[in-house]
């Protein structure tokens, strides 16, 4: 998901295109993945989550393969599209399958584990993409996918098949799944602020390495490397978030989140040297987790019985506003404007992480 943020300069010098056409990578993979989560949900409560995601992540080899022969830019946006039309089944139905098996309160760490290894691999695909870029061809990149891709996918091929390939009782169709969930106040609620979180929050960090490039003049694995101190932040942020959520609850950890994000935007923004910017990196990473664990927490019960197909309408609106967040923010980067993006992320993720606050609230006094 992120691997190409890292590789923008490198893609953009490659094919002769400015770095906010070089961005239609990241925005193409971003609009794939959000459209093709409504097919994808419906199939894992059909079929069973666990061997749909094992039939994407085998997908995704194809999509990874065309991006390593890419002959152009319209081509490595196609093969982006790909990827991202077949990732779309994996991490929706990982938090579909964990809304399932684990009981409400204890759901926010389960799910904090999870997004542990999204992390790690947000991790590794912004450091090791611009390590790779700079030590030998940008291309390499999409290989070592596609051969991590088939690993895993086996494995979980083979999982799938000794859990048996019995279809699960009791699935609804579709339609009927997401009308009674867009029926619901509280489901809106969520689904809206989870679009403007995503264009906020994913619309900033594509740029995190462009910024470093043009105000610091730094390399591309060492922009990388900075660009994965979000991460980190993520990471601290799961190995703590069940003290967090005892100390403070749902609406206290969106508060933090919020506060911590503006902070770290806004700090990354007018850093009047690199060094500061790796630690301005890992709050906002930190804040972000904090905000959107919450609001993936609250999003596994929007529809018990068509987890699926609500993961997979909440991953929807969350890269759709990442799309636009992109779009922004490139246009803005083009025009030289690239620290007001992210002053207004951090800014605005903060107005954000107090609505939220206030209306986790609101639902927990109408439920007592």
């Amino acid at each position: 998901m992120r691997v190409c943020d890292t590789l923008l300069p490198a893609i953009g010098a490659e094919f002769a295109a400015s770095t906010g056409e070089a961005a239609r990578t990241v925005f193409a993979f971003a609009v794939a993945y959000g459209v093709f989560q409504l097919c994808f949900g419906p199939l894992g409560d059909r079929y069973g989550k666990l061997r749909i995601i094992a039939l994407c992540a085998l997908a995704c080899v194809a999509g990874n393969g065309l991006a390593f022969l890419a002959a152009g830019l319209d081509w490595l946006v196609a093969a982006r599209v790909l990827s991202g039309a077949c990732a779309a089944g994996i991490f929706p139905l990982a938090m579909a399958w964990i809304g399932d098996n684990v009981p409400y309160e204890g759901r926010q760490t389960a799910l904090a584990r999870l997004v542990s290894a999204g992390v790690t691999g947000m991790l590794a695909g912004q450091w090791l993409s611009g390590l790779i870029a700079q030590w030998s061809d940008w291309r390499y990149t999409f290989l070592v996918l596609a051969a991590l891709f088939l690993w895993a996918g086996g494995l979980l091929l083979k999982a799938a098949v000794a859990a048996s390939w019995r279809r699960p009782a009791a699935a609804r169709p579709a339609r009927e799944a997401l009308g009674e969930i867009l029926a619901s106040p509280a489901a809106r609620s969520i689904l809206t602020v989870t679009t403007i979180e995503g264009a906020l929050a994913f619309g900033a960090i594509a740029f995190i390495p462009s910024l470093l490039q043009r105000h610091h003049g730094i390399s591309l694995s060492m922009a990388g490397g900075i660009a994965a101190c979000y991460g980190i932040g993520g990471f601290v942020y799961t190995r703590l978030a069940a003290r967090l959520l005892g100390r403070l609850g749902e609406p206290g950890l969106a508060r933090l989140g919020g506060l911590l994000l503006c902070a770290g935007f806004v700090s990354f923004a007018y850093a009047p040297h690199p060094a500061l910017t790796p630690l301005a990196c890992a709050l906002a990473g930190f804040g972000f987790y904090c905000l959107h664990n919450t609001l993936q927490t609250q999003a596994t019960q929007m529809a018990p019985a068509a987890r699926g197909m609500a993961m997979s309408l909440f991953a929807c609106v969350l890269f759709l506003g990442q799309s636009a967040g992109v779009m922004a923010a490139a246009w803005l980067a083009d025009h030289g404007r690239d620290t007001w993006i992210f002053a207004a992320a951090g800014v605005g993720l903060m107005g954000l992480s107090q609505v939220v606050a206030r209306r986790t609230r609101a639902r927990r006094r109408q439920a007592g």
